[in-house]
């Protein structure tokens, strides 16, 4: 064990592992820069805490830094710890979760702290995909650290503690802390996206517990599946009356009502995360016009389109899904694009990652369309025609290129007298789902409430399928 006082840093660690699971690394290891007379300073552990332990009985590794040592700077041995860390994980395939408070790159190492830090970043790229890389910033986490956390796959934050950023707000010209906090859990929730997660600290801890037993280990392991004792039939009575917020929806269908979201602040006219289906670790992707508060009444109305940001939440979000080989569940319900000049800017190319992302996944794909699916819109969220498996419409939803009125307007455009008659033909050809059916775009016709039996046999059927991509080095998208 570490001789370092290290306080809040260990304490992180036992509250995250199994009791008495913890074995520690490298506790003797300590800053070897002579420099400005640091050899004459304590460096305990170089102010940070590496080794490996259980989360229900997972195997995870593990650091947690020391902001008592140094100020929480990182130095080349601080750096390389983690570095070691990762080699170990990337040999016995299991996570990595790293637990930041920490001032920044430590100034009296300079060019050896920057090379170690280098080399931390190399770690973490060739890990990308491989095994699950897990953040939470309790402290601070500022400048090269903010590239850290972001080459891992989830970022969670301390509601009340937590600062990330690259640039602090007080080097921002025209802006201070007092202005906008853009360092804040509340912006990099809201505003950034950065941070999938925002909590207190005891609460941060069990939700990082939970989202290690949802996730495999690594890319190879396909373990993440569990005993379902909810009823694979039941019927989602309340399914109709939260159609609007898919994150309600999605609870409605999933084992026990169980549903994580990612990233709930940011962008919510989309929805991501982790639901369970017959036991199954299932990656859902869903449209929201609406949010709904916690007595079921609408607290919010959102537009049902798309929006750059949402499209490039979800594009990540499948992305991992992908290569984890976790399945993924869509709800579709979304009639065009956000227009206006802002959106404008990054509509094309989020739009086009959306598309790549899920055309690109071999894993199993379900989706469902809830109400309307118009236009490209509709195309791209997990349609048959970019790779979906299998393809579900509720009962009474429309597909199709736009409203019907619309519709009926462009047609019509020299017999204004028939633009009713016109538009009550194109809504029944054009846009009734079961036409779309007729065409094979759809699989099946399904009630709403009986979309949990579907969706499960659907994942059933579909767990051993195989689909490999062209033979390329990666995409460009």
């Amino acid at each position: 064990m570490s001789t370092a006082a290290n306080g809040s840093a260990r304490q992180r660690i036992e509250a995250l592992l199994d009791d008495n699971s913890f074995v520690e690394i490298g506790a003797l290891v300590t800053a070897r820069s002579t420099d400005f007379n640091l050899s004459g300073k304590n460096t305990p552990s170089d102010g940070v805490i590496t080794g490996y332990g259980l989360i229900e009985e997972n195997l995870v590794y593990v650091y947690s830094q020391d902001a008592s040592v140094m100020n929480g700077t990182m130095g080349e041995m601080h750096s390389k710890k983690i570095s070691g860390l990762y080699d170990m994980a990337m040999k016995m395939g299991a996570p990595v979760i790293g637990l930041i408070d920490c001032a920044g790159i430590r100034l009296h190492e300079a060019t050896d702290a920057l090379n170690a830090f280098g080399e931390l970043y190399y770690k973490q790229s060739k890990a990308s995909g491989v095994i699950p890389q897990i953040s939470a910033v309790f402290g601070k986490c500022g400048g090269g650290l903010g590239i850290l956390t972001e080459l891992t796959d989830f970022t969670f934050m301390d509601a009340n503690n937590g600062k990330l950023f690259i640039n602090s707000p007080n080097a921002i010209a025209g802006n201070n802390s007092d202005k906008c906090d853009t360092s804040s859990a509340k912006f990099q929730s809201e505003e950034s996206g950065n941070a999938d997660v925002i909590a207190d600290e005891s609460e941060l801890i069990e939700k990082i517990r939970e989202l290690v037993t949802l996730l495999p280990a690594n890319n190879e392991d396909n373990m993440s599946y569990a005993d379902c004792t909810d009823d694979l039939n039941r019927i989602s009575e309340n399914i109709t009356g939260c159609t609007g917020d898919s994150a309600y929806a999605l609870r409605e269908i999933s084992d026990d009502n169980f549903f994580f979201e990612m990233k709930p602040d940011y962008a919510k006219d989309m929805v991501t995360g982790f639901i369970k289906l017959n036991g199954i670790t299932v990656g859902a992707v869903a449209n929201r016009s609406e949010v709904l508060d916690d007595e079921m009444n609408v607290a919010e109305k959102l537009e049902a389109v798309l929006t750059a940001k949402g499209c490039e939440k979800a594009a990540d979000f499948v992305k991992f899904c992908d290569a984890f080989s976790i399945p993924v569940l869509t709800l579709t319900n979304a009639v065009g694009f956000k227009s206006c000049m802002c959106q404008e800017k990054k509509m094309a190319k989020a739009a086009a990652r959306l598309t790549y992302a899920f055309a690109e996944a071999t894993v199993p794909k379900v989706n469902v369309v809830t109400e309307k699916a118009y236009g490209s819109a509709y195309s791209i969220m997990n349609s048959k025609g970019i790779g979906a498996d299998i393809v579900y419409a509720w009962e009474g939803s429309e597909i199709g290129m736009m409203d019907a009125e619309l519709a009926a307007k462009i047609i019509c455009s020299d017999k204004k007298d028939d633009i009713n008659k016109t538009a009550d033909e194109y809504r029944e050809l054009q846009l009734n789902a079961a036409s779309a059916a007729g065409r094979g775009y759809v699989d099946t016709m399904i009630k709403p409430e009986e979309t949990r039996k579907y969706v499960i046999g659907a994942f059933e059927m579909l767990f051993t399928k195989r689909e490999d991509n062209p033979a390329k080095k990666h995409g460009t998208v």
